[in-house]
């Protein structure tokens, strides 16, 4: 039974790293415009507001491309001249360092109980898009706690927020599926504002709605959906800004 879940985890860990293709400038001209679009509908969403603001990045199910929609989204916050914080939420079953070829720890369940230091523990993603830089600062999830959901709503999680928010202009934090673990809609009531991430041909209408009714319940701000897997006139794939069940023990894909 182990052995199934560590063959589980490991396809999903190959997975990030075959995606690794769709992340930054490595993505086409679709998917740059549509996050591009993604950003201005954010950035419109909190007009007026200087400060720091926290954005959570969730879906329903596994699969979905949740995790990839927080890693462009910050990088094209970073374009725009942005400090960005990427934090990888999902402490069951991270991924975000096979994506971005980064150390695996320490990460946020180091810093929030205190055996590192936000500065030992960050790691900056950089890339440099026509002659511009476009980093930006990630913390992944690090080891994995006994209870993540409880490390998640801590005062510990809460205050470390309240930092990080004197040093950047956008948190980005990406979450777990709502319908798979309690963890999202617990870091709900944390965040400025929630993007729920629906793919074409994936996403069930009965999952997406009991979603919505967490999160509402939660009393969750919903700033929109994101539309992922859709076809291009050419055939392609990209991501849009619209409107509009698995085990996760056994390992999923973003």
């Amino acid at each position: 039974m182990a052995k199934k879940g560590m063959n589980r985890v490991s396809a999903a860990r190959r997975t990030a790293l075959e995606q690794q293709s769709m992340i930054g400038q490595k993505m086409n001209f679709a998917a740059a415009e549509a996050y591009k679009l993604l950003r201005t509908n954010v950035m419109f969403s909190f007009l007026g507001a200087d400060e720091c603001r926290i954005l959570g990045v969730t879906s329903s199910f596994q699969g979905e491309g949740k995790s990839l929609t927080s890693i462009n989204l910050a990088y094209t916050f970073a374009e725009a001249g942005k400090d960005i914080l990427l934090i990888e939420g999902d402490m069951r079953l991270p991924t975000m360092a096979a994506r971005l070829a980064m150390a695996g720890k320490p990460g946020l369940s180091n810093v929030l109980v205190g055996t590192d230091s936000m500065s030992k523990s960050v790691q900056e993603y950089d890339a440099i898009e026509e002659g511009r830089a476009a980093s930006f600062d990630v913390l992944v999830s690090g080891d994995i706690p006994p209870t993540p959901s409880e490390l998640l709503g801590s005062s510990q999680m809460s205050a470390f927020l309240v930092k990080m928010k004197e040093q950047y202009d956008v948190i980005i934090l990406d979450l777990p599926p709502v319908e798979a673990v309690s963890d999202a809609i617990v870091a709900s009531r944390l965040v400025d504002g929630m993007i729920v991430v629906v793919r074409a041909g994936h996403t069930v209408r009965g999952g997406l709605t009991d979603t919505m009714r967490q999160l509402k319940l939660a009393g969750a701000h919903i700033l929109g959906f994101v539309f992922n897997g859709a076809a291009s006139v050419g055939g392609g794939k990209y991501y849009k800004k619209g409107y509009y069940s698995s085990d996760y023990y056994g390992g999923y894909q973003t």
